[in-house]
C-alpha cells in the first residue's frame, strides 16, 4: 500500500495495524517493559504461536516494536516498544477506563 491509498481517517488507519483481538493485548504487555516471546505467550491466555509470531513481525516491520536477538546459547530474543509503540499508552489508558467504567450492560447480551 502506499501514501496514495492510506484511508484519510486517523481511525481507519489505526485499525489497519491494531484490528483483532490480539494486537493490543501484545502492546499493553510490552508496556510493562522489554519482554521474551515466552514471556508474552503466557501473558496472553490463549493466543497461538503463529498469531504472536505474525503480530510481533508485523510491528517490527512497522517501527512500533524492535527485535533483539542475543547472540547466546539458548538463544534469547527480547521484544520492546520503540518510542513509536510507546505513544499508544494514552490510547490504551483510554481503552481500560472506558472498559472499567462503562456498565456491564455494554458486555453483555442484555445490553440495549
Amino acid at each position: 500500500m502506499n501514501d496514495a491509498e492510506l484511508p484519510e481517517c486517523g481511525v481507519a488507519r489505526f485499525l489497519m495495524l491494531f484490528d483483532g483481538p490480539w494486537a493490543t493485548l501484545i502492546i499493553r504487555e510490552l508496556m510493562h517493559g522489554p519482554q521474551r516471546f515466552g514471556e508474552l505467550r503466557a501473558e496472553l491466555d490463549g493466543i497461538s504461536a503463529h498469531t504472536l509470531t505474525n503480530r510481533l513481525r508485523l510491528f517490527e516491520s512497522r517501527g512500533i516494536v524492535t527485535r533483539t536477538a542475543y547472540a547466546e546459547i539458548p538463544p534469547r530474543v527480547v521484544y520492546e516498544l520503540t518510542p513509536l509503540g510507546l505513544q499508544l499508552r494514552p490510547v490504551l489508558d483510554a481503552m481500560n477506563e472506558w472498559g472499567v467504567t462503562a456498565p456491564v450492560a455494554a458486555f453483555t447480551s442484555e445490553a440495549a
